[in-house]
């Protein structure tokens, strides 16, 4: 098998660490939700999600503006892979492909591996496209400000 072949059904059963690199990068809905600044209690651990995107983020397209250079670019970017998910899985989105799968989930029949369209993402109402402000335009500061829920 070549990295350019993809396997039919590969994300229904197939362990992450058994994917190749396009079938992972395809697990990816496109929602846009991880590329949202979040805030860590230090205390508890637990996650809040803001309704800022990083500074890569590209608002019309749900994609990284620099998918290739984000962790050069954004020293805190997270590029997950199976070696690391076990690590990250925690912050991901309860939508996240990546994160269900780890966690031995189904994903979700919006999902575009499983609907044929990536339009199926914003159409159930997952994607943030049009739903963030821009990191350069928000004051670090003011961050718990831009709290939310239900988005995630």
């Amino acid at each position: 098998m070549t990295t350019h072949d993809i396997r039919p059904n590969f994300w229904k059963n197939l362990p992450l660490e058994d994917l190749s690199r396009p079938e992972w990068e395809a697990l990816c809905d496109g929602c846009g939700k991880c590329c949202l600044l979040k805030l860590e209690d230090e205390d508890t651990g637990q996650i809040a999600y803001t309704n800022v995107s990083c500074r890569l983020f590209d608002d019309a397209t749900c994609t990284c503006g620099q998918y290739a250079l984000r962790k050069q670019m954004v020293a805190g970017c997270v590029v997950l892979t199976p070696e690391n998910i076990e690590r990250h899985a925690y912050w991901m989105p309860a939508t996240c492909a990546y994160r269900l799968r780890f966690d031995g989930k189904p994903l979700y029949d919006w999902h575009p591996l499983n609907s044929g369209t990536p339009d199926s993402v914003a159409a159930a109402g997952i994607s943030v496209q049009g739903r963030v402000v821009a990191e350069f335009d928000v004051d670090e500061d003011d961050l718990e400000d831009y709290l939310i829920e239900g988005i995630v």
